[in-house]
């Protein structure tokens, strides 16, 4: 009994003491550990990022107080060349002299402090108009402007180019000419390679003939508003189209596409534009009859899966370089339509 009684005490006795280093962790210490390991990482990079911050602002505000200080000695003197004073800060001072509460509220909405250690008011103001003009350099270096408006800047460097080059663009290449012929879609089957250099004159000539539309509209439907988006789209377009071109060149587009695209011209060239339109939209957005999760409901895989097949995707949610040139072909379509109408009037696209 006595033997009994040791042997639990000194269990007990063992208990108390605590657990026992083991040489293993358990996975959640490990990302406990890690967590912390991360958060103290963390802390430092802000800490040296915030340091970083304040310093440069302590230098703007440094060189904007010493730009101050110096402008009244300027005026005070009596300098042989008073049309120096010009560069003087102080009229952008005086402009920039606004209440505390509207310092506060700015400094607030930029994540600044309101006021650092011994500042006064007017250094207040100072390191907040530091802070505007930085931003304001940083916003003109990394630009604002999308392709649209990029594209209705380049207009008129497009015009000017265009009445530089007056006459010389007159003559065409040989091999261009020779491409005016109707596209034979049996090719797709039988010698593909042949398809690019007719995919890439027809497209190319449509393109021209846009740009030579927009030229040859009067002076005055230039200068509207209209006029100038009419331009801007044909010379986005243009833009859009570039990698196109230049997948055309190097004779590396999928199958799929390549069917796809020598039917457009196809029938784009034969004036039948519903038929390329309907080419067009089993590009774009394919022509599956139902979304690929409903193939999968149960557990065994729906017969009619196997039909899915490559010509039924939808290209343009490829990334956005082919949703831009495939976007830049149903405009090519709309403007052949209105320069060379079907015979048929069935065929217009809608």
């Amino acid at each position: 009994m006595d033997g009994l009684l040791q042997e639990v005490a000194s269990k007990r006795k063992a208990i108390n003491d605590g657990p026992r280093p083991t040489k293993y962790m358990r996975r959640g210490d490990i990302e406990r550990l890690q967590q912390e390991e991360d958060d103290r990482e963390r802390e430092r990079k802000d800490a040296e990022a915030r340091d970083a911050e304040a310093q440069r602002v302590a230098v703007a505000t440094q060189k904007a107080a010493a730009a101050a200080a110096k402008a009244p000695s300027r005026e005070a003197t009596n300098s042989p060349y008073p049309d120096r004073d010009v560069d003087s800060p102080k009229p952008e001072t005086a402009q920039f002299n606004i209440s505390n509460e509207e310092t506060i509220r700015r400094l607030r909405s930029k994540g600044q402090p309101i006021r650092l250690f011994a500042e006064s008011d007017k250094d207040r103001r100072l390191r907040l108009r530091a802070l505007e003009l930085i931003e304001e350099k940083d916003h003109d270096r990394q630009g604002g402007q999308n392709d649209f408006k990029k594209a209705l800047e380049d207009v008129e460097n497009v015009e000017r180019e265009m009445k530089a080059k007056g006459t010389k663009g007159k003559k065409r290449d040989e091999a261009e000419q020779s491409t005016n012929s109707v596209l034979d879609l049996s090719l797709v089957k039988s010698d593909p390679d042949k398809l690019y250099p007719l995919i890439y004159y027809a497209l190319k000539r449509t393109l021209r003939e846009w740009g030579e539309a927009m030229e040859d509209r009067p002076e005055s439907v230039k200068r509207t508003t209209q006029g100038k988006l009419a331009a801007a789209t044909q010379v986005q377009s243009a833009e859009y189209l570039k990698p196109l071109f230049k997948t055309l060149r190097a004779r590396s587009l999928p199958a799929d596409v390549l069917g796809r695209m020598a039917e457009i011209v196809h029938y784009m060239q034969k004036r039948q534009y519903q038929r390329a339109n309907d080419s067009y939209l089993r590009l774009s957005i394919g022509n599956a009859p139902w979304p690929i999760g409903v193939t999968m409901v149960g557990i065994h895989e729906r017969s009619a899966r196997e039909k899915i097949s490559s010509d039924q995707v939808a290209h343009v949610l490829n990334d956005e370089v082919s949703r831009k040139y495939i976007q830049s072909l149903k405009r090519l379509l709309t403007f052949s339509q209105t320069k060379y109408p079907p015979e048929d009037v069935s065929q217009l696209m809608g």
